[in-house]
């Protein structure tokens, strides 16, 4: 969550992840699914503050791709 009265505030954190993590094929063994999905998975992963995890039946209801 972040302030939104100012419009260069979204500008500036765009750039600054963009910066972090370039969507450049040639850095990741990840790209199967376009140049910016690794990207993605790593702007998700060092961002996230909060996870919920689902469960069923006392195990956790993960889809096929998901892990923890």
């Amino acid at each position: 969550m972040q302030e939104n009265a100012d419009p260069d505030l979204r500008h500036g954190l765009e750039r600054f992840l963009a910066g972090m993590t370039p969507e450049d094929p040639a850095l990741y063994r990840h790209t199967a699914d376009g140049p910016d999905d690794m990207p993605a998975h790593i702007k998700t992963a060092v961002t996230r503050t909060r996870l919920g995890i689902p469960q069923q039946d006392g195990r956790l209801a993960l889809g096929t791709w998901q892990g923890v």
